[in-house]
């Protein structure tokens, strides 16, 4: 069975540049993988999604040229490096496996993904 495993979060000071993994073993029954996060009282959202097919990226605005995504392919490692951290930025971070149903466009929604790991916590203190 496909499993993701994140890690690497924790208590980060605003404008600090931590890095997620998240590890994925198991067949490959998927064609993207993604980040999500979702703060308390907020609804989950799509942070960064990658293709295992080209290579693409997709980001949310919200992050766009502060989070870069990607992937080692020989490790089945996925990564999200965050730099220039701000509060807005605190909440759970999960990594999902998926086939991308409903088109690149639409990569950030959560249902397009069939796998998902637990969840790794990153709180940014001011």
């Amino acid at each position: 069975q496909v499993q993701l495993v994140e890690s690497g979060g924790g208590l980060v000071q605003s404008g600090g540049s931590p890095r997620l993994s998240c590890t994925a073993s198991g067949p490959t029954p998927y064609n993207t993988l993604a980040w999500f996060r979702q703060a308390p009282g907020k609804e989950r959202e799509g942070v960064a999604c990658i293709s295992l097919a080209d290579g693409s990226t997709h980001y949310a605005d919200s992050v766009s040229g502060r989070f870069t995504i990607s992937r080692d392919s020989y490790t089945s490692t996925l990564y999200l490096l965050m730099n220039d951290l701000n509060s807005e930025d605190t909440g759970l971070y999960y990594c999902a496996a998926g086939y991308n149903r409903y088109g690149r466009a639409n990569w950030d929604r959560a249902t397009a993904y069939d796998f998902w790991g637990q969840g790794t916590q990153v709180t940014v203190s001011s």
